[in-house]
């Protein structure tokens, strides 16, 4: 099995690489390699899709990079390989984001991208730094990851699903935000797993020994 973290210049890539390589070692989970090569990405058995930044310039930048979103697609729609987005990655699942300009996103997580809108006006945006985990629903992926698990966030905008099947798991910060998101062989969440300790190492250690 080999995993493909897409690099579409959205992000520093180094952390999550190490991350992946580390847990893949110990779970058996065959070679990672990070690429922005349609040919290696259509040909991996599963994908990470990280992101850093504004939702319309990651799209943007992904777009700019000939055959990838078509290789994405083919890989995901058309193969059904499994797929985990992080942070903005995982925005990008969604079927839209309102971030500065209006963007499309891929539409596996039917959604849209807000701006996080605290109901306790003290709370800061974005919103960065540890929070606990709020589980909704079981998922392989999930693992082991229970409610009051902490997770490493950076962000300012949040994905509010249409379907509330599709949401594993929130952190409360003035209201729910998503913090896990999965349907069929698509995953994401907001925040960073390579950054989270016990708890992103665990959910990348479930994500690739993951059989859909």
């Amino acid at each position: 099995m080999s995993t493909v973290l897409v690099d579409f210049a959205g992000g520093n890539l180094h952390s999550a690489q190490k991350a992946f390589e580390r847990m893949a070692a110990e779970v058996g989970g065959g070679p990672v390699t990070v690429s922005a090569d349609p040919d290696v990405v259509a040909s991996a058995d599963r994908l990470v899709l990280p992101g850093d930044g504004a939702f319309a310039a990651c799209r943007s930048a992904l777009d700019d990079c000939p055959g990838l979103p078509e290789a994405l697609r083919q890989a995901v729609e058309v193969e059904g390989h499994p797929l985990l987005g992080i942070c903005v990655g995982m925005q990008l699942l969604a079927s839209v984001g309102y971030e500065y300009e209006t963007a499309e996103g891929f539409g596996w997580i039917p959604g849209a991208i807000r701006r996080i809108a605290p109901s306790d006006p003290a709370l800061k945006i974005p919103h960065m730094g540890w929070n606990d985990l709020v589980v909704e629903r079981a998922h392989p992926v999930m693992e082991g990851v229970a409610t009051g698990d902490h997770a490493y966030f950076v962000h300012s905008y949040q994905m509010e699903v249409e379907r509330p099947a599709d949401r594993l798991a929130h952190v409360d910060y003035g209201g729910p935000v998503t913090a896990i998101v999965a349907h069929d062989t698509v995953v994401g969440t907001q925040f960073h797993p390579e950054k989270s300790q016990a708890t992103g190492l665990r959910l990348i250690a479930n994500f690739l020994s993951w059989r859909p």
